[in-house]
């Protein structure tokens, strides 16, 4: 399991994105998952990248309450330390 930094957690998840298709440059942590065109099922593979990296669960419930990719990132983060 990788280790859990801010740093680690935002590549991983910025890794993620661009593979579903935003461009990396839209992808910032205020860039909301609907700007850059990211579904639940794009959601749901980004956290099967995210459980297998840091052993994190994104559940459907948290999933809904993220709104940006920094939401995401911080709640990474927290789950995981």
């Amino acid at each position: 399991m990788a280790e859990v930094t801010q740093e680690a957690v935002e590549e991983k998840v910025v890794d993620a994105l661009a593979e579903l298709g935003p461009d990396r440059s839209e992808i910032t942590r205020d860039a909301t998952f609907e700007s850059l065109d990211i579904d639940s099922l794009d959601l749901v593979e980004m956290s099967q990248v995210v459980d297998e990296e840091f052993g994190v669960q994104v559940k459907g419930e948290d999933a809904q309450q993220l709104n940006t990719v920094g939401d995401a990132i911080d709640f990474i983060v927290a789950r995981a330390g």
